[in-house]
């Protein structure tokens, strides 16, 4: 039977305590473990709160798409950068019902939309509100993702019924200056603030392989895990190189270096969702399974993450037929 979150006893909660006062020396000594040792200490922290065997499903959409004014080196979406995307409007809210629909029908129990914002007007936010309202009318949770929010915007969505804002940090506060200049860290943490403060759940992460160094890394998962509250949702992108922007063309991640952020982020925040995001069309079957095995316990169904390829749903269903995994079904 799979555990959620919300419905953990205290006896069981107690047996990991969360942490927010993790040292960058603590976690390097966690991620530098024998690859073995670390697969096993995040296997067993996982089992703690998580039916090992069950991966949450959801799906993303991008709703509103280009012509973002932001210079982020990884982003097909910014104006800054040639990568022949055309500039959209935000959708109609029968594309985005029809979309969420057949998302359920795929399994997937959250719909996400994202949108190519700095941040929205209040009126962009009053629009995006009745597409939240449309997909929960199909009985699926909500998130979105708008780029900044204000307190007053962000207590607005969680007034409407909204289930979860994504704002991911993107890298350690170090490295994040080598790839984004129109926008502060402090201004991100500012986000996350709002929004868990306005009760809203949170989905934050980050992207690895844009050619950061470990501690960059082992940074990230440091500022994720030493917020006030560790986010519900914690997705782990691996760099999807396009070409057009900066970042296209650097050398790519090790493979090994990529399950190792994956372990280390679930002893880090066992009570998190740990999502495979960005990245899966460039793994393998065998690497997502690794990834599975090191507590990962989240993807996003569909072929298209925003405006990247993601493996196809037949394809993610055969692999969980082969694993013996099954959908999460919507937490109550």
């Amino acid at each position: 039977m799979s555990v959620s979150v919300e419905s953990l006893p205290a006896s069981s909660a107690n047996k990991s305590p969360l942490r927010h006062d993790w040292t960058l020396a603590e976690i390097e000594a966690i991620y530098q473990q024998p690859f073995n040792d670390l697969l096993w200490q995040a296997q067993q922290l996982h089992r703690q709160y998580f039916d090992p065997n069950e991966v949450q499903v959801s799906t993303l959409m991008s709703i509103k798409t280009g012509a973002c004014p932001e210079d982020c080196k990884y982003c097909p979406q910014s104006v800054h950068y040639n990568t022949g995307l055309e500039r959209e409007k935000l959708v109609d809210k029968q594309l985005v019902v029809d979309a969420a629909r057949a998302a359920k029908q795929a399994g997937a129990s959250r719909f996400c939309m994202g949108a190519a914002w700095r941040q929205p007007t209040d009126r962009n936010v009053d629009k995006v509100i009745e597409l939240v309202q449309a997909v929960q009318e199909e009985g699926l949770e909500t998130c979105l993702t708008l780029g900044m929010l204000s307190e007053q915007q962000a207590h607005k969505l969680k007034a409407a019924g909204l289930d979860y804002y994504n704002h991911n940090l993107d890298s350690s506060p170090e490295y994040y200056q080598q790839v984004i200049s129109t926008r502060s860290y402090q201004e991100r943490l500012d986000t996350l603030k709002n929004v868990r403060d306005s009760g809203l759940k949170t989905c934050s992460g980050g992207i690895i392989g844009m050619g950061e160094q470990k501690a960059d890394r082992l940074g990230l998962l440091q500022q994720l895990a030493n917020l006030p509250e560790h986010p519900q949702s914690v997705p782990i992108n691996n760099l999807v190189q396009v070409e057009g922007t900066p970042l296209h063309g650097i050398a790519r991640l090790d493979p090994m270096e990529f399950v190792r952020t994956i372990a280390t982020a679930r002893i880090m925040l066992p009570r998190s969702m740990v999502r495979l995001s960005a990245g899966r069309t460039e793994m393998s079957d065998e690497m997502q399974a690794l990834c599975f095995l090191a507590g990962a316990n989240s993807i996003f169904y569909g072929d298209k993450l925003l405006t990247t390829d993601n493996p196809e749903t037949h394809a993610d269903q055969a692999l969980f037929e082969r694993l013996g995994i099954r959908a999460m079904s919507r937490p109550h």
